[in-house]
């Protein structure tokens, strides 16, 4: 199923302790310090067709988020809020403190762009560049829902649903929902290489898996929402580099640029050859851009 690499051999694993929840990550490198936080449904290794060559002017950090990976999954509550943005972004900083790197660089794909958008609006002083991958602002892509909004992200309102309704769908047949998931959102066939779906299938046929990473969609539909009015006033100022897919629904759906102007002063972007899954459909055009713009 397309290129392969040793991912897992060339990078090193550890788990840091991050106020109590432990984040496993892998990372390689001499350099700058660049984050690169992964989206759902998957792991850190979505980045292993790039990373290596990042790593040669960067120390590459790539976490797994909590709840997913072979990061803890910790006990939620009625708000969502251990599964919030913000606590995800506090876990980057702890991750990031580990190193001894109080400013960095940071790139999101998908959920994970959720995740640095809400670092870089905690932690202003901390994010040097913002990269964000195939996504507009939550607040906006909830506020333009239409019918093909909700035929194209049927999951934003089916993952929200009170557990454990989906969880329970979802575990009846894990590896085809995660399957039809993949193949939905990418549009270039064998992108996702046969080793980099083994290690989601294995982690996402965890239970915990499953039920965190629908914390994460309800957190996003309501405790996230009320921080994104919150702070809604006040405009990014590190540079934001927006990266989307030209034939996934984010790039054919919203101006991505003049979606991240409303929330950033300095944003460029353009678009990559594919769907939603830049790094792994597009890995050269990817590398290009991300590491132009961390030079």
């Amino acid at each position: 199923m397309g290129q392969k690499m040793d991912f897992n051999n060339s990078f090193t694993s550890l788990r840091v302790d991050c106020d109590g929840v432990h984040i496993h990550l892998r990372h390689k490198g001499k350099g700058s310090p660049l984050l690169l936080i992964h989206g759902y449904p998957q792991t850190g290794y979505m980045w292993h067709k790039i990373a290596d060559q990042l790593a040669a002017s960067h120390h590459v950090i790539i976490p797994d988020l909590r709840g997913y990976g072979l990061s803890d999954k910790p006990a939620t509550d009625a708000s969502h809020s251990p599964y919030s943005k913000r606590a995800m972004a506090k876990d980057m900083m702890a991750v990031m403190a580990h190193f001894n790197y109080a400013r960095f660089d940071v790139a999101g794909h998908d959920r994970g762009g959720r995740v640095a958008h809400r670092l870089a609006r905690d932690y202003p002083d901390a994010v040097n560049r913002l990269a964000i991958l195939d996504i507009a602002p939550t607040a906006a892509m909830y506020g333009a829902a239409d019918m093909d909004f909700g035929r194209a992200y049927y999951h934003w309102f089916f993952l929200i649903q009170p557990a454990p309704l989906p969880e329970t769908l979802i575990g009846n047949n894990v590896e085809f929902y995660l399957r039809q998931k993949l193949a939905q959102w990418g549009r270039t066939n064998e992108a996702i290489t046969e080793s980099a779906f083994a290690e989601y299938l294995a982690c996402f046929s965890n239970p915990e898996t499953i039920h965190a990473s629908c914390e994460d969609y309800r957190a996003a539909a309501s405790i996230d929402l009320d921080h994104d009015r919150a702070d809604a006033d006040q405009k990014l100022t590190m540079p934001v580099l927006a990266l989307w897919g030209e034939q996934g629904f984010v790039g054919q759906t919203y101006d991505v640029v003049k979606e991240w102007q409303l929330v950033a002063k300095d944003v460029r972007g353009h678009g990559v050859p594919g769907g939603h899954f830049l790094a792994e459909e597009s890995p050269a055009e990817t590398v290009a851009a991300l590491a132009a713009f961390f030079s």
